[in-house]
């Protein structure tokens, strides 16, 4: 889409309210689309100068106010344009782009943020550990604990065996070592 500025929408928009050329011959006169020209009559009408002014930040919409107004032009039946006006918004083109991540990806399509994700104290698997935690009945819970606690068992019996005769300790398991180093090279 190109950038017009806010001068040149504002004057198409005037010469449109003289009454002398419809959107076709300005659109013409101007080198714009006739859907362009008919958008700034809309948003000018609507939201008055303001409408046509372009902003520097993008302003950023829930996730709910997106389903809310795909749900909107499925029940009404309405053009993004008309939707767009119905909520407040200046720019359709969010819209179609909502239209088409609603339709890629249902509506987690919707909630995608764009770029990086924050950086946070917690990594994925701590976060992930907790869910699974969370989710386990007290039962899963005692077994798990159980588990760990044979597993610490086993190491402190091989760490004593180790201390009391390292040498020993590391013949024995240096021979099981080079046996399962010979068969994964094969």
């Amino acid at each position: 889409m190109a950038k017009f500025s806010d001068d040149l929408k504002l004057n198409v928009v005037k010469d449109y309210q003289d009454g002398h050329l419809g959107i076709r011959s300005l659109a013409e006169k101007y080198g714009i689309s006739k859907s362009e020209v008919g958008r700034w009559i809309q948003l000018y009408e609507r939201f008055g100068s303001g409408g046509l002014v372009s902003k520097e930040y993008k302003q950023t919409y829930s996730f709910q106010f997106k389903l809310d107004v795909l749900r909107f032009i499925e029940r009404t039946g309405s053009s993004e344009m008309e939707a767009a006006l119905h909520f407040g918004m200046k720019n359709p083109s969010r819209i179609t782009a909502w239209k088409k991540a609603f339709r890629e990806g249902g509506a987690e399509g919707l909630d995608r943020r764009k770029g990086r994700p924050p950086m946070s104290g917690t990594s994925k698997r701590k976060k992930n550990k907790q869910i699974k935690e969370k989710e386990m009945t007290s039962k899963q819970k005692l077994e798990r604990e159980n588990e760990l606690l044979r597993l610490e068992v086993e190491y402190l019996k091989k760490l004593r065996a180790f201390q009391m005769d390292p040498e020993g300790y590391l013949e024995k398991h240096k021979q099981r070592y080079h046996s399962n180093s010979k068969k994964n090279s094969n």
